[in-house]
């Protein structure tokens, strides 16, 4: 573990201060309450809390996943577990709720999307078009067709 400092001021005396250095073992870190201290104060507890699950050799790969490969995983969990999964963390929660994400399931469980739909669904948000129900899918296309003829009929 390699914690590293600046000293940033004004004063005269301490601009020529140069940073400073502490380089431990993983072990070492572990035991060293009073470096937990100063992280703590600087960083936060739960920058801390990180730094000691990974010394203790506690990772959380999957946090770690790229995003277009935790989307492509995503999109084969049942509704419920999408979710639960959306509630693990902010970035689960994101991308969870993610246009993209949606965009897939929707792809993967419809036969046929057609352009319009594709608008419609791009406009709206590829969850809420999922969650619409067929009947107000169809007023809501037929209501955008209407709109986009009468435009039509006022420029010729």
């Amino acid at each position: 573990v390699i914690f590293r400092w600046w000293k940033i001021s004004l004063r005269n005396e301490l601009r020529e201060s140069r940073p400073g250095e502490i380089k431990e073992s993983q072990e070492d870190f572990l035991g060293d309450s009073s470096l937990h201290i100063q992280i703590a104060i600087v960083f936060g507890a739960k920058v801390l809390e990180h730094v000691l699950s990974l010394c203790r050799g506690n990772y959380d790969f999957l946090e770690r996943l790229p995003v277009p490969l935790l989307l492509y995983i995503i999109s084969f969990l049942e509704l419920e577990d999408i979710a639960r999964l959306s509630q693990v963390s902010r970035r689960f929660e994101m991308i969870c709720n993610s246009n993209a994400l949606w965009e897939n399931i929707v792809e993967n469980l419809c036969d046929t999307i057609t352009p319009e739909m594709k608008e419609l669904a791009q406009e709206m948000g590829w969850k809420q078009f999922f969650f619409t129900n067929r009947i107000q899918l169809q007023l809501q296309l037929r209501r955008r067709r209407q709109k986009r003829d009468a435009q039509n009929k006022k420029l010729t």
